[in-house]
């Protein structure tokens, strides 16, 4: 049962492969699938779509496990700090905006759960295990340090108001997320021309997100504008988020896409079919060098060598001032197997050393412009210039 009350399953077919192991039942909540699953009853526009992976229902946190996706749509119910950290480190939830709602909201379901004990030792132990979780995506400890600011006003409070402005915090957060979302992709969509073919990398939509999406977003409110859009989404190996969680969305929503291996990319540029590329970011150094999922930099490279505008669309919780350059960005290191088995089944020689970089750093010159829910940004002389971050 879904936090509105429905109960389906998917109308995807069974075969499709299985990426993780089956997970606890106790733990899991099947939501509604097929073509009205997720949609907004008021949603504007054609196409529009109102998917929304992550929420909080009372003491809880709910999180679409995007692992399991696209063969079926399940959503786990997390009452701690501890969990909420471990379905990030297991991607059940991913994606820079999405990973911070979903840690604000884990700070507050933490306290909501802890009985008594609500206290500065409590909260600073939860806040710790949610920093630690992933290093890459800067929104993470946006969000973190947020909460932990309301915490310090309200902390000599009762038990109930302090978790009761943990909540609306966390909510807000969610809610400024998806209006920064909508707000990047109306300046995003005047970059994109009628008739464009848009190649994509990762998920950068809905899913990503507290909902609508960024890179997808743009593309979401272009085609609320009127505009016909194609749509190239690239696999990205080794997790294949274009074509496990991209892929899945724009068909749910009617769009033309077409799923590509990463290494097609440059041929389709070469012939001239692609009109830009759009991705999103996890983090953005004072300079505007992006740090985004790994092999964003390979097709940024790409699109500077044939001429195509390579856009990237981010709120300005993504943007990181204290952080010079991309030199100064950790990339997380994922595990070995992720690349040396593929659906359960090993693929790779037994014996061989991995590197499994999650992201790459794109330099500032390679990129055509910066869209954030303010505006379009273009780069100078030196680099991007940002106003502090909201």
């Amino acid at each position: 049962m879904d936090p509105d009350g429905g109960v389906t399953f998917s109308d995807l077919p069974a075969d499709l492969v299985e990426v993780v192991q089956a997970l606890d039942p106790s733990r899991l909540l099947v939501c509604e699938t097929g073509p009205a699953a997720g949609r907004a009853a008021d949603a504007e526009g054609p196409g529009a779509f109102d998917l929304r992976p992550v929420s909080l229902d009372g003491g809880e946190v709910v999180l679409l496990d995007q692992r399991r996706l696209p063969a079926e749509e399940v959503y786990l119910r997390l009452r701690t700090a501890e969990e909420v950290a471990s379905a990030i480190r297991d991607m059940v939830v991913r994606g820079a905006p999405a990973i911070g709602i979903a840690a604000a909201m884990g700070l507050a379901a933490d306290l909501t759960n802890a009985g008594e004990e609500v206290s500065a030792r409590r909260f600073e132990a939860a806040a710790r295990v949610l920093r630690e979780a992933r290093p890459t995506a800067v929104n993470l400890a946006w969000a973190v340090d947020r909460m932990a600011r309301v915490f310090e006003e309200v902390r000599g409070g009762d038990a109930s108001a302090i978790r009761e402005a943990l909540r609306a915090e966390a909510l807000r957060i969610l809610d400024e997320d998806i209006a920064m979302n909508r707000a990047m992709g109306r300046h995003g969509a005047d970059l994109v021309p009628d008739g464009a073919t848009v190649m994509t990398h990762c998920n950068a939509g809905a899913l990503a997100t507290g909902g609508y999406g960024t890179a997808l977003g743009v593309l979401r409110a272009a085609r609320e504008a009127g505009k016909r859009l194609r749509v190239i989404a690239c696999e990205t190996r080794p997790y294949l988020q274009g074509a496990r969680l991209t892929a899945w969305e724009l068909v749910r929503e009617g769009y033309d896409v077409t799923l590509i291996t990463d290494n097609a990319a440059g041929a389709l540029m070469a012939r001239g079919e692609v009109t830009c590329v759009i991705v999103g970011a996890d983090r953005i150094a004072a300079n505007g060098d992006v740090a985004n999922k790994i092999g964003t930099y390979t097709h940024a490279v790409l699109a500077h060598r044939h001429g195509v505008p390579f856009y990237v669309a981010a709120p300005s919780s993504t943007l990181d001032p204290a952080t010079p350059d991309g030199s100064r960005i950790p990339i997380e290191e994922r595990p070995p197997d992720e690349v040396t088995s593929f659906g359960g089944t090993r693929v790779a020689a037994a014996g061989v050393r991995v590197r499994n970089p999650a992201f790459d750093v794109t330099p500032w010159p390679l990129v055509t412009a910066i869209i954030t829910e303010r505006g379009v940004h273009r780069p100078g002389p030196e680099g991007y210039e940002f106003v502090s971050r909201a």
